[in-house]
């Protein structure tokens, strides 16, 4: 990677992660284009890019990307409500990141190699990490699906699809371990998880939750790994 553009995301990196205190973020979201941290915010990106690159003679590309930064903060500010915040800052990152590559090929005709994207390859792994999100998630429903112990009215209750988001961030863990040939670490997310999980199932002495847990974890393992190795024959 070009080693401009590389400067120009550590800036904003700091910028935007290390830089901007929480009382800066309430104050844009509060007062919106009337806050002065919206706008100290912008100078502090303006300064960083001429910081990473320890001269003035990049004031265009620091200018360029301050506007351009000024302008989609503010839109944010102004459309941000509680229901659309965590989309909002997605999207707002994703155009940060855009406009910055942007800026680079303008100023210094710099192209990104997506060739990749035409390697069979690529298109294998992709299908082979989709595959352990959602549809890995509604097969294991369909096969467990007789054996969901009954609801305790003192059990506690647990996070909105916890369950679910956990088995998927586990599978995917377990296909890049596998795709590294970092086998050991697989054994290491296993027991990790079994500490969490299994201490406290012994505290409520429930064998039938405990085998539930137990058919569960097994079954979203050997799924992912099936599935790593079979992607890593593809591949290789």
């Amino acid at each position: 990677m070009d080693i401009y553009l590389i400067k120009l995301i550590i800036a904003h990196l700091i910028g935007d992660f290390f830089l901007q205190p929480n009382a800066w973020v309430k104050d844009k979201e509060r007062k919106k284009l009337k806050s002065t941290k919206l706008y100290l915010h912008v100078a502090v990106h303006v300064a960083l890019i001429f910081l990473v690159f320890l001269s003035f003679d990049v004031w265009k590309i620091a200018l360029t990307i301050g506007l351009i930064h000024l302008c989609i903060d503010a839109l944010k500010s102004i459309f941000q409500t509680n229901k659309n915040a965590r989309i909002l800052f997605f999207i707002d990152q994703i155009l940060h990141f855009a406009s910055i590559v942007a800026v680079w090929h303008l100023f210094y005709k710099g192209s990104l190699d997506i060739s990749f994207l035409n390697d069979a390859h690529t298109w294998i792994l992709v299908s082979g990490a989709l595959f352990l999100s959602m549809p890995t998630s509604i097969i294991m429903k369909v096969i467990i699906a007789k054996w969901i112990p009954d609801n305790q009215p003192d059990s506690p209750k647990s996070l909105e699809n916890a369950g679910k988001y956990i088995g998927i961030l586990e599978r995917i863990l377990i296909f890049l371990f596998i795709l590294t040939n970092h086998f050991e670490a697989v054994g290491f997310l296993l027991a990790a998880k079994s500490i969490f999980r299994f201490g406290d199932l012994k505290e409520k002495h429930d064998l039938k939750l405990t085998e539930y847990v137990l058919i569960g974890t097994l079954l979203s393992f050997g799924i992912a790994i099936v599935t790593a190795m079979l992607i890593q024959k593809f591949i290789a």
